[in-house]
């Protein structure tokens, strides 16, 4: 487990958590996900941890997500479904809990964060991004859906502008993700490991409680300028086609504007997986009067089905196996998925 991921405690209130599975950005394992819950249950409970500082090895990513190619052996195989089942709802349960977590967890989003490392990342009190910051949920690419919570917080956004990310699975910039609330601090990466230094000496051990407040008043030395976020650039053309009730209408909106945004947005969404599309919209639209608990409960049901489904393994074969990034999915359009079928997800086995 130590190559995977490794934990250190300093004596002046600190306690690490590093990912490092750097060849494969960081990509979740069920042990991986076992062991980082195991050990903030411990530092949960430990008065001599005041702080969390939850990273990674190397500049390339944060974490890419979950280990999807190892889910692809669920195709054919009972122990392996239940082996990819119980990796998403202990993977939920962590995410969870780091969204309830009682004590301060600042993390540092360098590089890639997908998927998972959305998860991991979202719930931390003090979430830092940097120039090289890649956020994304791309699972429509495989023909998944949006899960680890993502759903809950992506349709609070203003203007559409989170459906807008989940549906297209666009790659955010760190303004972006800092515009949509899920990352709250831009630090260069030049300067990132002073921040990262200064942060584990710190004498978090002096306070008589340390305060998410503590922390944020802290990092105000190291926060720098942001650049303007993309996204909120195009916030109203994003609010003009995205606001419609069903994709079906979306797509429409965007087919019959002649503009660059639209023409180009209309050839992302057609690229991905239709039945993907469908129920993750769906999803987004019950989870904006859900909570973030329900969310996740509904995540559950979803990836079951998702298991089940002939689509995910060929969207996963497609694009992370195969490469050819030419899926033959089960509908070509979205027109043809039946709504029974997606609203069918939804429902327990």
């Amino acid at each position: 487990m130590t190559e995977q991921i490794m934990f250190s405690k300093k004596e002046n209130g600190v306690g690490i958590a590093t990912l490092s599975k750097e060849k494969a950005l960081h990509s979740l394992t069920f042990d991986m996900i076992s062991a980082l819950y195991t050990q903030l249950k411990r530092w949960e409970t430990d008065e001599n941890v005041r702080v969390i500082l939850l990273e990674s090895t190397g500049t390339k990513a944060f974490c890419a997500g979950g280990d999807i190619k190892a889910l692809y052996q669920a195709k054919n195989n009972k122990q392996a479904f239940d082996q990819a089942t119980a990796f998403f709802t202990l993977e939920y349960e962590l995410d969870l809990y780091i969204a309830n977590y009682p004590k301060p967890i600042v993390v540092l989003m360098d590089g890639i964060v997908m998927g998972g490392g959305v998860g991991l990342s979202y719930g931390a009190s003090h979430r830092i991004v940097t120039e090289r910051t890649k956020w994304a949920m791309p699972e429509v690419n495989i023909s998944f859906f949006p899960d680890v919570g993502a759903c809950y917080f992506l349709s609070q956004t203003p203007d559409y502008t989170g459906r807008y990310a989940a549906l297209t699975g666009s790659v955010l910039t760190a303004s972006d993700a800092i515009s949509i609330g899920c990352a709250d601090y831009y630090i260069e990466s030049d300067t990132l490991e002073t921040c990262k230094q200064e942060l584990v000496t710190h004498h978090w051990d002096d306070y008589e409680e340390v305060t998410s407040q503590s922390v944020h008043l802290f990092l105000q030395s190291f926060i720098q300028e942001l650049t303007q976020s993309e996204l909120m650039m195009n916030k109203d053309d994003i609010h003009k086609h995205f606001s419609f009730k069903t994709i079906e209408d979306i797509l429409t909106s965007l087919h019959n504007d002649s503009s660059r945004f639209a023409q180009d947005t209309y050839t992302l969404l057609e690229s991905k997986s239709p039945l993907s599309l469908k129920v993750t919209l769906a999803h987004l639209k019950q989870s904006k009067a859900s909570s973030l608990e329900e969310t996740f409960e509904t995540d559950k049901t979803l990836a079951k089905h998702f298991l089940q489904c002939d689509d995910f393994y060929e969207g996963v074969y497609s694009i992370l196996i195969d490469k050819s990034h030419k899926p033959v999915y089960s509908y070509e359009t979205v027109a043809e998925v039946p709504d029974e079928l997606a609203l069918s997800f939804f429902r327990e086995h």
